[in-house]
């Protein structure tokens, strides 16, 4: 695994920020950079168990996702997930060498604000064939959420 760092200014408080990010309306549209219809069942409460999801097919099952949970929540400062497997066609699965090989990585956020501004930095645990992807799609999903929160920060005005 290898550690991947992004990051992104957000001209808007970090209250709006931390909401953009993780509820689940405003996830759905900045993760789409991942996946169309990328969405989580659970909450980010510490020790709370999340599933990250993509949409179902045909058939109503879901293509599948990765399972977790929460390790830290600082509210408007930090939150942490720990990764335990991944989730095929709606079933947990920590056994396969795939669901191994994530079990134990780490994705965490931090929110700094300062004069307005929010800086939001990601840091993650990626496998190297995950990595190219992940770089290229994290810096679209920042914009995505960049926008979301001025604008929603925006209508508040």
């Amino acid at each position: 695994m290898e550690k991947i760092h992004f990051h992104a200014s957000i001209d808007a408080p970090v209250d709006t920020v931390w909401r953009t990010m993780l509820e689940p309306d405003s996830y759905r549209q900045w993760t789409s950079a991942f996946h169309e219809g990328s969405y989580y069942v659970g909450d980010w409460e510490v020790g709370s168990e999340i599933r990250f999801l993509g949409p179902a097919d045909a058939a109503g099952m879901s293509v599948g996702g990765m399972l977790g949970h929460i390790v830290a929540n600082r509210p408007l400062e930090y939150v942490s997930i720990e990764y335990d497997g991944q989730v095929l066609d709606g079933v947990d699965d920590t056994t396969s060498p795939i669901a191994r090989a994530i079990a134990g990585t780490h994705e965490s956020y931090t929110f700094r604000e300062e004069d307005g501004v929010t800086t939001v930095t990601v840091e993650m645990d990626a496998d190297p064939e995950m990595a190219e992807m992940l770089t290229a799609a994290w810096p679209i999903a920042l914009d995505q959420l960049t926008t979301i929160a001025e604008s929603a920060e925006t209508e508040h005005d």
